[in-house]
């Protein structure tokens, strides 16, 4: 299909999303970005493009891009500007400098995050990959979640397993320790969400372009909050032609963004 014909047809729900995600690292300045999964990676780099030119990219193994390559590059065609070594990560996230947009398996109401294991601790029925590096992420520099199946297996009213902290459990801990804590948005394939209320709680942001707020409700294992009018819920924004056209001819142009959102 042609870039016109394309550009007719307006933009898919997977483009919608990374236009999304691309938002959560506006005005950020020059810190490292760390996206996980393929929709937050091109949300990261299209924000570099466009209006975060000073974001800092890794090439996912020991160095730091200095170009920003089409997702999917070979490595030998990645051009780097400085080592960034696994340890070297540490003083990065240590400082603050970060911004991670992790996945997460269960979500609950104030942001607590699961990706270790699903049903009782001590006798789970799934083993997920475990808690990683969530809990050092949550507690020192700002965190971000894509959620590429909003449900109520993924929004729950308790995590199995906390691993990132959310505010509640945050608003527990010493303020040395919680000081850097910053949850800031959560984008799934219906929506996008925050935590911009007194108390720390998800509340709804927008709705992507023809989802319902019933939809959402439905979808969502916990009362969210709307923070206005049901009726005045804004719709997520399409990105632009410019946005659209970096994202299918330069940062994915084998269309990898549409398969991560269909699974």
């Amino acid at each position: 299909m042609s870039w016109s014909a394309l550009s007719d047809a307006g933009a898919t729900r997977a483009e919608i999303c990374v236009a999304a995600c691309a938002d959560a690292f506006r005005g950020a300045g020059e810190i490292l970005a760390s996206p996980f999964g393929v929709i937050p990676t091109l949300g990261a780099r299209l924000a570099r493009l466009t209006f975060c030119p000073d974001l800092v990219l890794s090439d996912g193994e020991a160095a730091l891009m200095a170009d920003t390559p089409p997702i999917g590059s070979l490595p030998d065609t990645v051009l780097r500007e400085a080592p960034m070594p696994y340890r070297r990560v540490f003083d990065v996230v240590w400082s603050g400098r970060r911004h991670v947009m992790m996945m997460a398996t269960q979500l609950d109401r104030f942001g607590n995050q699961n990706i270790s294991a699903i049903g009782d601790r001590e006798r789970p029925r799934v083993q997920l990959i475990g808690v990683r590096g969530a809990p050092g992420n949550t507690l020192n520099h700002p965190t971000s979640y894509w959620v590429p199946d909003h449900s109520p297996r993924s929004f729950v009213a308790q995590v199995d397993v906390v691993c990132g902290v959310g505010y509640d459990r945050a608003a527990e801990l010493p303020e040395a320790v919680r000081r850097f804590h910053d949850l800031r948005v959560v984008v799934t394939n219906l929506a996008v969400l925050d935590f911009d209320t007194p108390d720390g709680s998800m509340r709804l942001r927008s709705l992507h372009p023809t989802v319902s707020l019933e939809e959402v409700v439905a979808a969502t294992g916990f009362e969210l909050g709307v923070g206005m009018r049901p009726e005045a819920v804004p719709s997520t924004r399409e990105p632009s032609v410019e946005e659209l056209k970096l994202i299918r001819e330069v940062l994915d142009p084998g269309g990898l963004r549409e398969s991560e959102l269909r699974r």
